[in-house]
């Protein structure tokens, strides 16, 4: 082979290796893929939103809060001088008037408060049967645990994550009440015991609601691969465990599927799957992927594709102002249809651009799933909500009942019923820690 052509091969493989090099130097992380911000390893997370004009801090028209007097204090203390700071005379015959008044906000100590049922008897003097008065219907042991305690360590362990050992602490140390942590959990057992007609519930309201949202996250169990589920509306949250990641789970709790809703998700098989009047694919995960492949393949066509998710959540910020859903025969209907309709239809060259080449043929599988959003008002353009509903239960890996292993020991189902039963409460915005001991009260033991 003569010089020339030598140098020529060299320097192709070389150009080839210098680009291969450079795909090996992108690392997937949550600004360009679906993996979780915590694998993104001694680097900061980048946001998909586009620089606002906005300064940062509070914007105008934003109300502020401020601490607020009571106007009907617990205790008064009146601050009246006894004598004269200047001739020494006595002040206790004088009139005083308020001058000022400032107040001081402590919460009392916390102990707990033993109630004591004590069950008569009496023998009637009209037929001489012995008449034995009834135990309410939620006091069942000679002592237990009231329903206010059950509402504590429900709320400290699932709605603010903390583990065990610390439920214990706080307890002990902050409510002078020595609880195991094999108690704690019996507790939770019981409370998702007593929340389990609620969770049903939520379950056949979502069921019947004419949007939801879908997504599913991986946890251990001892030792074991298992998912934590989640389908959820504005107003409920229903979550499940589930050794099973594919559709086998989906026909286990929504064997109908959504015969009257727009299913939001991600592209996985099992939610596409999901028998539902219409689908809409998370555009928030495509622009993720989108991210990584302008980064790794440096295609135009992934570049303008992003340009046309952009134009989607722009809609759907007008949309939101006017409260008016997009018609099929708008003008801007009809212009951003054929935009996706000539970027899908476009040739690329999969040897230069293989993984985009496989975007595209997914995004034509899913044609009908990317603009649902804007002939539907109330559909979303992405599945952030049930994001953040499945999110929690990854706070929970580092707390009890998955300790510091990061994984459940046992538990994982209540966990789950009792925290859809917070979430549905909390979208209904009704006070949580009353409302969870109504239901635990109002269910027998």
């Amino acid at each position: 082979m003569p010089p020339t052509e030598q140098i020529a091969l060299l320097e192709h493989k070389i150009v080839s290796l210098l680009e291969e090099i450079s795909k090996l130097k992108i690392r997937k992380g949550s600004h360009n893929s679906s993996v979780p911000p915590s694998s993104d390893i001694a680097k900061k997370t980048k946001s998909l939103r586009t620089k606002s004009h906005r300064k940062s801090g509070g914007q105008a028209g934003h109300k502020g809060s401020t601490l607020k007097m009571s106007s009907t204090p617990d205790e008064i203390v009146e601050l009246k001088s006894s004598f004269c700071s200047v001739c020494g005379s006595d002040l206790g015959s004088e009139t005083f008037v308020l001058q000022a008044k400032r107040q001081v906000i402590d919460i009392p100590p916390i102990i707990p408060v033993y109630k004591e049922y004590q069950q008569f008897s009496c023998t009637c003097s009209g037929c001489n049967h012995r008449q034995l008065a009834d135990f309410p219907h939620t006091v069942t042991a000679p002592i237990q645990y009231g329903s206010s305690v059950a509402t504590l360590v429900s709320y400290f362990s699932v709605y603010q994550s903390l583990p065990y050992n610390r439920v214990q602490k706080m307890f002990k140390q902050v409510f002078s009440l020595p609880l195991s942590e094999g108690t704690i959990e019996n507790i939770l057992d019981k409370v998702a015991l007593k929340f389990q007609a609620v969770y049903e519930q939520i379950k056949t309201d979502i069921s019947q609601s004419a949007v939801v949202g879908a997504d599913e996250t991986g946890v251990k169990v001892s030792g074991s691969n298992w998912w934590i589920w989640v389908w959820q509306t504005v107003l409920s949250t229903f979550i499940v465990a589930s050794d099973n990641r594919g559709f086998k789970t989906v026909e286990a709790f929504f064997a109908q599927g959504f015969p009257n809703a727009t299913l939001l998700s991600d592209r996985w098989a099992a939610q596409l799957k999901t028998f539902s009047k219409n689908k809409q694919i998370c555009l928030a995960h495509l622009l993720r992927e989108l991210n990584y492949l302008i980064e790794v393949e440096k295609s135009e066509f992934a570049t303008a594709f992003k340009t046309l998710i952009g134009s989607v959540f722009d809609l759907k910020k007008e949309q939101n102002s006017s409260q008016k859903a997009l018609q099929k025969d708008e003008q801007k209907a009809i212009l951003i249809e054929k935009q996706l309709t000539d970027l899908l239809a476009e040739v690329l060259d999969d040897k230069k651009c293989p993984q985009t080449a496989v975007f595209q043929s997914a995004m034509i599988k899913c044609r009908e799933y990317l603009l649902t959003c804007l002939y539907h008002l109330e559909v979303a353009p992405d599945n952030n909500a049930s994001q953040r509903a499945i999110r929690i239960i990854k706070v929970k890996l580092g707390g009890t009942p998955q300790k510091v292993s990061g994984q459940f020991k046992t538990g994982q189902q209540t966990c789950c019923v009792i925290r859809s039963v917070i979430d549905t409460l909390i979208k209904r915005k009704v006070e949580l820690i009353q409302n969870i001991q109504v239901i635990l009260n109002l269910q027998p033991e």
